[in-house]
C-alpha cells in the first residue's frame, strides 16, 4: 500500500460557543491518490481543510504532512500544500501573471518563469497572462485560483468545492485537469457537493457527518459493499396486493400495481432471483418485461448521511 502523505489523528475543533465542528477525526491520505471528502453543508469539510492549511487552529489532535507537523514544523508542512478555496478572492487590479508569480514567492520559492508559464498554459490561462483579474470570467477566476495554488509546486492539493457555480463543460475540463495533476504526482483532496464528481474521479471516498468521519473506503469497494440492485418486473396483469405466499420474498408493488420490485444485495453470491421466479410462476403471476438497476454513489451517500448515528 502507498505511504501516507497526510496523517490526521484525534483532530477536534471546539469553539468558545461550545459547538464542535470536528470530533476526534482520524484520516490518512495516500500519496498520489484523488480522495473525495463528501458531506452535507456544515459537516466540517472546510474546517478540516482550514486546520490542515494553518488557517484555523485545532483544539486537539495532530496533523503531519509528509512527516512534518503542521504546528511544530509549520513552514515545511505548509510549503507542501496547495489550497484552492471556495471563495473567488483575488486582487481585481493585478494581472494573472503577477498574481501567480507572487503566490510562488509567498512560499519562499525562487522565481521560475518557466514553471509559471507551464501552469498557466495547463489551465488555458496563458493568453490571459497580462489581463487584469477583474476582466476574467468566473470560470477563469477559478482556474486562476488553481494556478496560484500550484505556483509553488505543492505535493498535496486541496480543492474545496472547485466546480461550484461553474457550467457543465468547465466542470469536465476541471476533472481532466485534476487527473493530469494526479498523473504528475500531485495528491489531491477534493470536497464536493456533486456526487457525480466523486464517482467520476475519486480513488477513495470519505464521508463526514456532524464533524465525524463515518466512512472511508475505496470507491469500487464502497459501491460493491453498499450498492443494492433492484429488479423491476413489469406485470402482464396488475395486482391489487402481493399474495401472502410471497410476503417473505421482499417484494413491493409499484406503478399502481403494474410492477413488482425486488431489492437484493449486489455483493451477495446468492441473489434469490431464480427462487423468486419459481415462486411467481407457482402463483400464476406472469410478467412481460424486467429491468435491473444498481444504487449510485448518490444513493449510498444519502443513505449514509441520513442514517441514525450510533448511540
Amino acid at each position: 500500500m502507498r505511504d501516507a502523505i497526510l496523517s490526521i489523528s484525534g483532530l477536534s475543533k471546539r469553539y468558545a460557543s461550545g459547538f464542535s465542528a470536528l470530533k476526534n477525526v482520524d484520516l490518512e491520505i495516500r500519496r498520489g491518490e484523488i480522495f473525495a471528502l463528501l458531506g452535507p453543508n456544515g459537516a466540517g469539510k472546510t474546517t478540516l481543510i482550514s486546520i490542515i492549511c494553518g488557517i484555523v487552529n485545532a483544539s486537539s489532535g495532530k496533523v503531519t504532512v509528509d512527516g512534518h507537523d503542521i504546528v511544530a514544523d509549520y513552514r515545511a508542512a505548509r510549503s507542501l500544500i496547495g489550497l484552492v478555496p471556495q471563495e473567488l478572492t483575488t486582487d481585481a487590479f493585478e494581472t494573472v501573471w503577477n498574481a501567480t508569480s507572487f503566490s510562488r514567492g509567498l512560499f519562499g520559492r525562487k522565481a521560475d518563469p518557466a514553471h509559471i508559464e507551464k501552469v498557466l498554459k495547463s489551465l488555458s490561462l496563458w493568453d490571459k497572462k497580462d489581463n487584469m483579474i477583474r476582466t476574467l470570467s468566473g470560470g477563469m477566476k477559478r482556474r486562476l485560483l488553481i494556478a496560484k495554488a500550484l505556483s509553488h509546486e505543492p505535493q498535496l492539493l486541496f480543492l474545496d468545492e472547485p466546480t461550484a457555480g461553474v457550467d457543465v463543460e468547465l466542470r469536465r475540463e476541471m476533472w481532466k485537469l485534476v487527473r493530469q495533476l494526479r498523473d504528475l504526482g500531485v495528491t489531491i483532496v477534493l470536497t464536493t457537493h456533486y456526487i457525480d464528481e466523486a464517482e467520476e474521479m475519486a480513488d477513495r471516498i470519505g464521508v463526514i457527518r456532524q464533524g465525524e468521519i463515518i466512512l472511508v473506503e475505496d470507491k469500487a469497494e464502497l459501491m460493491r459493499k453498499l450498492g443494492k440492485k433492484q429488479l423491476t418486473l413489469q406485470l402482464a396483469q396488475p395486482l391489487a396486493a402481493i399474495p401472502s405466499a410471497l410476503a417473505t420474498e421482499g417484494l413491493e408493488l409499484a406503478q399502481g400495481g403494474n410492477a413488482l420490485t425486488y431489492t437484493y444485495d449486489a455483493k451477495s453470491e446468492h441473489s434469490g432471483i431464480s427462487e423468486l421466479m419459481q415462486a411467481l410462476e407457482a402463483q400464476g403471476i406472469a410478467f412481460k418485461d424486467l429491468q435491473t438497476a444498481q444504487s449510485s454513489l448518490e444513493d449510498i451517500f444519502i443513505s449514509l448521511v441520513h442514517r441514525e448515528p450510533a448511540a
